[in-house]
């Protein structure tokens, strides 16, 4: 089963209204912090930005840059801080997990989002989010996670409507109000022996690689020359041979290498500017029927097989 794309037929998870739930299970957001994901330390500033938008009674939209798959509980800590609790738009498939996790998130503040199509109804609830201006809505723009602190992706163009949806109502509300889009720059630091923490993960992979464990080299290094081997093996899996040249533009030729013929397939040879728009718009035209089962098993495997591509060239 692909990662983030499901073969069921879509049903939007609305946000809950209630407060104690939010506040209840914020209380617990830095003890999940340090348990999943080894964040010890939390260090916010300009949170007074966010307080005082909130109390001037302004609608207040988070726009996140998504790092870390702990992005969504470290802007849960810090609305906590600013005494808030937020709303937070977030894939379908994270509440698909399991009946618990489902839960949880809907108590937390979540609500879906259909990555794979054009979701009305959860474009909707985040313009009634910010018309009334109780709670603050996160969205986290890039629509994936980048995993990297110090570079952002082009942004995805749904928050630029969402807010201009907002601010039209509450425009016409008397008296008039604002939506106000407040950026949140999350970055991890690493407190320690980095190159003790990278070691063993670096020999397991190595050795995977059936190569004795570098250990005479520092770890940047070692991270640098396994990263070329397992692009080598992607570049020999998908053009048969490695390729040269500096890494970025290696890159780029790998991504269209991968999405450039399903595009001739599925959009006519249409394309777009970023891999992730790219890699939406490819699976908005492939999950249709399987999700309507109108395709036999040969062609299931053979476009379960374009989605791994798919998630490939996005990661």
């Amino acid at each position: 089963m692909h990662p983030v794309v499901l073969d069921q037929p879509y049903e939007f998870v609305p946000p809950y209204k209630g407060t104690w739930w939010p506040w209840f299970l914020q209380q617990f957001a830095r003890r999940q912090l340090r348990k999943t994901y080894g964040i010890e330390e939390f260090k916010c500033s300009g949170i007074e930005r966010l307080q005082q938008s909130m109390e001037a009674g302004h609608s207040v939209l988070l726009a996140s840059n998504h790092c870390r798959p702990a992005d969504p509980l470290v802007i849960a800590e810090l609305c906590r801080l600013a005494g808030t609790s937020p709303y937070t738009m977030a894939s379908w498939h994270v509440f698909m997990q399991s009946r618990f996790q489902r839960y949880l998130l809907r108590r937390i503040g979540g609500f879906s989002v259909y990555r794979e199509g054009m979701d009305r109804q959860s474009l909707d609830a985040a313009v009634e989010i910010l018309r009334e201006a109780k709670r603050p809505l996160v969205i986290f723009p890039e629509g994936a996670i980048t995993r990297t602190n110090d570079r952002l992706l082009a942004l995805m163009d749904g928050i630029s409507f969402i807010a201009r949806a907002a601010a039209k109502k509450r425009a016409s509300e008397t008296p008039p109000g604002q939506v106000v889009v407040l950026p949140v720059a999350l970055r991890y630091r690493f407190h320690g022996a980095i190159d003790a923490a990278v070691s063993e993960t670096l020999d397991s992979i190595e050795r995977r690689l059936s190569w004795r464990p570098l250990r005479n080299l520092d770890s940047v290094e070692r991270i640098y020359r396994v990263g070329q081997a397992l692009l080598w093996l992607k570049e020999i899996e998908y053009f048969g041979r490695p390729q040269m040249g500096e890494i970025p533009a290696r890159l780029q030729k790998l991504i269209d290498q991968i999405l450039v013929p399903r595009e001739r397939v599925w959009r006519n040879g249409r394309t777009e500017d970023t891999t992730v728009a790219r890699v939406k718009l490819l699976r908005s035209a492939i999950l249709p029927d399987l999700i309507d089962d109108k395709v036999d098993d040969q062609e299931k495997d053979r476009r379960w097989d374009q989605l791994a591509d798919m998630y490939i060239a996005q990661q």
